[in-house]
């Protein structure tokens, strides 16, 4: 913009001048600098406001389309029954009806038919009719992606439906299979809005099995989550958010898979004494794997390929001849004593914290201070060398000196053309006045000799090719350096962006523990944007209008020297306005760039949890959580604006003071000066006025805007994942996989005690090894050693190299994992499983095949291209898990690591992924973290962890012969049917070992 200023309006002044010159007239004074102060004001709004306005109304229509779009999204309905059969016409395909008959609590399906996205040609659920009544205890079950979390997000409407109808009655509760939590305490989290009931809440507590954990986390239950819940355990989370259901009082309760995440014993504990106790006088609809509590159920529901494939009670379905009877026979359970005895450890630490000081969360760094020079210098090298900023500086000045250099040769021209009509009646008169001008001012002979002389070259044409000559090089030399200050800019906007992208990516763990992903979005959009955007505009700004103030006030200096002390006190007080604001401006701007963080993150964190926010019906509180986090925002985005136009007040103030100054001095100056030298003058002083407060504004913004780079470099000195490792292993390690631990420790902050302590055992080479413990017991923790996603101490030996020596990606890339938390990336489905296209295709769908979704990848309208949406979105739990199966086998790693691979999938395809891992992997070292007793027991061995320690490690049926034993005790208490027939696999594989 800044640039069009500066060639635009000398352009048009040019047109002007050049057209009434040929057209015959003289150039005078007055009409030159009528054009100029005409053109002055026009200038601003004609290069830049009106080019302004035109970007913004475009940039303003896109953003109203967008908004118009989101708007008119079809909104969830809040209406109890939908009946769109009988109502078809009236109301049209996605109508809300009106409320049918009523019934007791309960849920009503009736031939439902439903679909996410309304343009889809076939439907997710099919036909659907579903029936709970009051105090009834419903579970359902089906294959993975087979329509049973959206079943539920059906009762809950989050999805219209197409045909039939939904009728619920009561007030609903909701536990996600992807546990939901936010960045604050146990305690928030549980209650979420509801009346604090201390007797209930510890009966949540006791029921949902969080004495224990509460017990040991530091504050208790004001301890601190972290954002999703990343202090926690998966078990810990998945218990959290299953009190926070609980904890609702609600007439009907949709669990959704809560018990997968946690282990046999904790997982029997919550269904006793939640499932079955507490919510026994409750409707409750149980999406479960776990086939072993079936028994206990009032009906169960099969759901296949978005249809019920049958219902009933389990004695009919046992009854009955379907293919899963099979699997219903093997979770035969016997009655257990169930434990009366209740913790008083709640209560003693609830004494205990009422002195105590809450936790906080970690506060944001905020910069103090003037922006230092190593923040400017860090721009600077990142837009280029040092002599690419130093010619583009000069390029800066050229164009400057050019652009005056314009302006005054008009000066010159119209000066000339003035003398030239006042000696046009005699030559010889100009003589005698050059002779009586010397007598009387001796200092003007040379100037009326300069005039003679330029009278007889400056012609109309000779002046007309001088002036062409300098608009076009202003023209040239003012795009050519836009050009180049351009790619500076997005250089160094470029590079500040991977730097960071760079150090973010490997950044540590703990990093990531200790902030919420709205600082990191916060970082890498508003503070890049403003890199991107506002602070290019504001150098430019700077640099130019300092240039032309200065370019400016030598040519009033030129007509009147004292015109210099003036405005030299005029600059000093502008320069003392602006310390004084900049004071108050650049910490309010640090301060505003805080204040937006945590807007991110309570953003990114409700849409993440929105189906259970609206569940809950707390769309109010996080409204006005929201609301809070936006008028502090706001309020520090409000200060620096009113101190922004504080400032451009008082230097408009002192500019008139300038301006009147100027021209006083012109009136008393005795001498006579040409019109062109005054009009020069009055043009660029009027000029100066609005020019000189922008640019100060301007010069101020620019260390305002530099708190966005002082952010950034923050985040390019985080300190790295230690790496210093250069030289690679030998090409094919590991070769074997043998896995030795010596000595393990493992503590997450240096000031936290240490999660494993001196582990020492070893894992040979192709040994399938199964890792069990309650939650808690350091099983992922173990992951995260083998990874090194923090420092260890003792070592970990890969065939018999020490990994502490090998390059951290080398190290990760040799071992496949899948994940607790399935991981999938917005893209193409053949870019998650093959990110790096070092496969083909027909390996690709082999892999599918082996994990049992190449049917249902078929199915998709791209196949192998087919979008995944952000997270994995519009994949099932269980197929997210498959995919990053799938994944591992594509790779086909020595070492394979599975955190709870299989925990949301059903037991049949459960079946055929042991079997595929069984022979994909059958000479890989294969480490399985499962709570599912039965997909380890045919394991070489077992490490049962506790509370960070080895308790014990054998071979499954070794570890059963031990009746006190720690793996013993989780087998039992699976129930005697299902422990007998896991002890008889386990005897088996042992028996088939040794022969």
């Amino acid at each position: 913009m800044m640039s069009c200023n500066l060639v635009l309006n000398r352009v048009a002044i040019f047109l002007c001048i050049v057209t009434y010159v040929v057209t015959g007239n003289t150039l005078s004074a007055s009409y030159a600098y009528t054009v100029t102060s005409f053109y002055g004001i026009l200038r601003m709004a004609v290069t830049m406001f009106f080019p302004q306005a035109i970007t913004q109304f475009a940039e303003t229509n896109v953003s109203v389309n967008r908004l118009k779009k989101f708007l008119l999204y079809e909104e969830t309905t809040e209406t109890d029954c939908i009946d769109l059969q009988k109502d078809e016409q009236k109301y049209g395909m996605n109508g809300t009806l009106p409320i049918g008959y009523k019934h007791s609590v309960g849920i009503h399906l009736n031939k439902a038919s439903l679909k996410w996205i309304h343009s889809l040609p076939e439907n997710t659920l099919n036909n659907i009719t579903f029936e709970v009544n009051s105090k009834e205890l419903v579970a359902i079950v089906g294959t993975v992606g087979a329509g049973k979390t959206t079943l539920l997000h059906a009762i809950l409407k989050e999805l219209p439906a197409q045909e039939g109808s939904i009728d619920i009655q009561g007030t609903v509760s909701y536990a996600s299979q992807e546990p939901w939590l936010f960045g604050g305490s146990v305690r928030q989290n549980i209650v979420f809005g509801q009346p604090f009931d201390q007797k209930k809440y510890e009966e949540v507590i006791r029921v949902c099995s969080l004495e224990r954990d509460l017990r040991l986390f530091p504050y208790g239950d004001r301890t601190l989550v972290g954002d999703r819940g990343v202090t926690l355990s998966g078990g810990q989370r998945a218990r959290i958010n299953l009190a926070r259901a609980i904890y609702k009082d609600a007439d009907i309760y949709l669990l959704d898979d809560p018990l997968s995440a946690v282990d046999t014993h904790v997982g029997k504990q919550l269904f006793d004494n939640c499932v079955c106790g507490y919510l026994k006088d409750k409707c409750v609809i149980l999406v479960t794997h776990q086939l072993q509590y079936l028994r206990n159920v009032n009906k169960i529901y099969l759901l296949e390929n978005g249809k019920i494939a049958a219902s009933g009670s389990y004695s009919e379905l046992q009854a009955s001849e379907s293919e899963f009877t099979k699997l219903l026979a093997d979770s035969k359970e016997e009655e257990d004593e169930k434990s009366e005895r209740r913790s008083k450890l709640l209560d003693k630490k609830e004494k205990e914290e009422d002195n105590a000081e809450a936790p906080t969360q970690e506060k944001e760094e905020r910069g103090s201070g003037i922006i230092s020079w190593s923040v400017y210098k860090s721009y600077l090298r990142a837009g280029g060398s040092w002599f690419k900023t130093i010619t583009l500086c000069s390029a800066f000045v050229i164009s400057q000196i050019v652009a005056s250099s314009t302006d005054y040769f008009v000066t010159i021209w119209s000066n000339t053309e003035q003398w030239r009509s006042e000696h046009i009646l005699n030559v010889n008169q100009i003589f005698t006045n050059i002779t009586l001008n010397s007598t009387n001012n001796p200092t003007t002979e040379s100037g009326e000799s300069s005039q003679y002389f330029l009278s007889d070259i400056l012609t109309d044409r000779n002046a007309i090719i001088i002036y062409s000559c300098l608009v076009c090089s202003t023209m040239l030399i003012t795009v050519s350096r836009s050009i180049a200050f351009f790619r500076f800019c997005m250089t160094a906007s470029t590079n500040l962006h991977n730097k960071m992208f760079e150090k973010i990516v490997y950044a540590t763990m703990r990093f990531f523990n200790t902030n919420p992903p709205g600082r990191i979005l916060n970082r890498f959009s508003k503070d890049i944007g403003a890199v991107d955007e506002t602070l290019p505009i504001t150098i430019v700004d700077t640099v130019q209008i300092g240039l032309t103030v200065l370019a400016i006030s030598i040519v009033i200096g030129s007509l009147n020297p004292w015109i210099f002390l003036p405005t030299i006190i005029i600059l000093t007080i502008f320069y003392c306005i602006r310390l004084v604001f900049l004071a108050t401006s650049r910490d309010v701007k640090r301060v505003e760039a805080v204040t937006r963080s945590p807007m991110y993150t309570h953003l990114s964190a409700s849409l993440q949890g929105l189906t259970t926010i609206r569940a809950f019906g707390a769309q109010e509180i996080l409204k006005v959580e929201f609301d809070n986090y936006q008028d502090k925002y706001s309020a520090a985005f409000f200060m620096f604006l009113s101190a922004n136009r504080t400032f451009g007040f008082w230097l408009d103030f002192h500019c008139i003071i300038y301006l009147c100054l100027v021209i006083v001095s012109i009136l008393f100056i005795e001498s006579e000066i040409f019109g062109g030298n005054v009009g020069l003058a009055l043009t660029q002083s009027i000029g100066l006025t609005g020019m000189f407060q922008w640019g100060m504004r301007q010069w101020s913004e620019l260390e305002n805007q530099m708190t966005s780079v002082e952010r950034i470099q923050e985040y390019t000195n985080i300190n790295p994942e230690i790496d210093t490792v250069a030289k690679d292993p030998p090409k094919f390690w590991p070769e074997a996989g043998g896995i030795k631990f010596i000595k393990l420790c493992l503590k997450y902050s240096p000031d936290e005690p240490d999660v494993l302590k001196d582990l020492t055992f070893e894992i040979k080479p192709k040994e399938k090894v199964g890792i069990v413990g309650r939650t808690g017991a350091g099983k992922s923790s173990l992951i995260a050693a083998l990874f090194r996603l923090t420092e260890i101490e003792g070592k970990i030996l890969i065939d018999n190299l020490d990994t502490k020596g090998v390059p951290l990606h080398v190290l990760r890339s040799k071992i496949s994992i899948i994940p607790q938390e399935p991981v999938l990336f917005s893209g193409t489905l053949r870019k998650n499983l093959d990110p790096f296209d070092e496969y083909n295709d027909e390996i690709l769908w082999n892999a599918l095949d082996e994990v049992e979704l190449k049917s249902a990848v078929s199915d998709l309208p791209a196949g192998l291209d087919s979008k995944v949406s952000e997270g994995g979105s519009n994949f099932s739990v269980g197929q997210r898990q498959l995919l990053c199966l799938a994944r591992a086998v594509i790779r086909n790693n020595k070492i394979l690591v599975m955190d709870e691979a299989t925990a949301n999938v059903d037991p049949q395809t459960d079946g055929l992924i042991q079997n595929t891992i069984r022979r994909k992997f059958a000479d890989c070292t294969v480490l399985t973290i499962a709570h599912r007793l039965h997909t380890i027991m045919d394991s070489d061995k077992v490490l049962v962890m506790d509370a960070g320690r080895v308790a014990e490690f054998d071979h499954p049926y070794i570890l059963s012969q031990n009746s006190n034993g720690v793996f013993t005790g989780l087998v039992k208490q699976t129930g005697k049917a299902m422990a007998e027939n896991l002890f008889s696999i386990a005897e088996e594989t042992f028996k088939s070992s040794n022969n």
